[in-house]
């Protein structure tokens, strides 16, 4: 009975050895078992990408503007139409201005009452000074500066009322609505007859001589916009069309979500063609000012995508093998650092993705998954 309980011990006891065992390999291949990183990634562009590659813009017109009167009243003629075109000082609308005539001549009124007020007040202080010159007892000093101070009070008034007769000038002027440039009327917001407010919308007018386009700029190739001489522009509407732009202006803060750069360009308005405010368009190449070569000398990575090994002098980054997803370490040649990073001048292709966070917790062979695929 004994060695039977100690067989059945002993069968147990083996049988506890075996799943401890089974468990603990386990517990190993689970250890070991690849852990996919995720990691932020670039892929590299270089300088000559920017007579390679297409940027996508809306045009617009080259000034826009909300016009409304500066004063109340009914509208007595709104002659334009939406679509028509008008030039610099045509009349566009009118709001009834008689009562503004009426303020006019009243302040006209008062300036002329002041001004006899001032004639006769300066003719009684030239008397009294006369009287006191050639009899002192005939009058005195006190009447005198009370003639003084009669006669700068009506020149004072004629200051104001100066001031009242430009402003009511400047209100009957206001009654009239003139474009301010060529242009065409795009919206009407009231129609004639109608009372409006001061302030308030009347007509919407742009100038479509000129076409402005905005166009977003990665910050690797922002810097070399400057020697860019023509951009090339074509519109979806009319690709048969080839426009030339130049850039009118470079913004110097990027979007904070695109790390891209605003840059406006603009062109003339073709004469057998319309390009309309909203139509797509793109860029389609550019041509280098004149004297100045386009030579890579190095391509922008950033900073946070470099790091040096440990006991090593040289830099490396990690590359993202876009097939397999994996990185392998490579050594690179550093060169000066940019508003945007610093340039890489050996070891790095156009095209290639690299690792720009966390670079310090990979390993060679590393499996990732990457996380952000913006173009540098």
């Amino acid at each position: 009975m004994f060695g039977k309980l100690c067989k059945q011990s002993k069968f147990l006891f083996s049988l506890i050895v075996v799943v401890v065992l089974v468990s603990a390999c386990e517990k190993e291949v689970a250890v070991e078992k690849e852990v996919i990183r995720p990691v932020r990634a670039i892929q590299l562009s270089g300088s000559g990408q920017i007579k390679e590659r297409s940027f996508p813009g809306k045009a617009k017109a080259i000034r826009e503007v909300e016009l409304s009167f500066r004063v109340a009243g009914p509208l007595i003629a709104l002659p334009v139409n939406v679509g028509d075109k008008v030039l610099t000082g045509d009349v566009l609308s009118k709001i009834d201005p008689r009562d503004f005539e009426v303020a006019l001549n009243n302040a006209r009124g008062q300036l002329g009452r002041a001004q006899a007020t001032v004639e006769r007040a300066q003719s009684e202080f030239d008397r009294e000074m006369r009287i006191l010159q050639e009899d002192a007892g005939a009058t005195s000093q006190v009447a005198v500066d009370r003639k003084k101070a009669a006669r700068d009070q009506a020149r004072a008034d004629i200051t104001s009322l100066n001031a009242s007769v430009a402003a009511a000038r400047d209100q009957l002027k206001y009654t009239k609505l003139s474009a301010p440039f060529d242009g065409v009327i795009v919206n009407k917001y009231v129609e004639n007859f109608e009372s409006v407010k001061a302030g308030q919308q009347i007509i919407r007018m742009i100038d479509d001589s000129q076409v402005e386009m905005i166009v977003n700029i990665p910050e690797s190739l922002i810097s070399l916009t400057p020697n860019v001489a023509i951009v090339y522009v074509r519109f979806d509407s009319f690709p048969e069309y080839t426009l030339e732009a130049t850039i009118k202006e470079i913004s110097s803060e990027a979007s904070e979500t695109t790390r891209t750069y605003p840059v406006t360009l603009v062109m003339e308005q073709p004469d057998d063609v319309k390009i309309l405010p909203g139509m797509a368009g793109k860029t389609v190449g550019v041509e280098i000012k004149e004297g100045i070569q386009l030579v890579d000398q190095g391509i922008n990575v950033p900073v946070s995508a470099v790091y040096t090994a440990e006991n090593a002098s040289e830099s490396f980054v990690w590359v993202v093998d876009e097939l397999n997803k994996t990185v392998s370490s490579r050594t690179v040649t550093l060169g000066r650092l940019t508003d945007h990073g610093i340039l890489v001048i050996e070891g790095l292709e156009v095209g290639e993705w690299i690792a720009t966070a966390g670079v310090n917790y990979l390993r060679e062979g590393q499996q990732v998954r990457i996380l952000q695929s913006d173009k540098e």
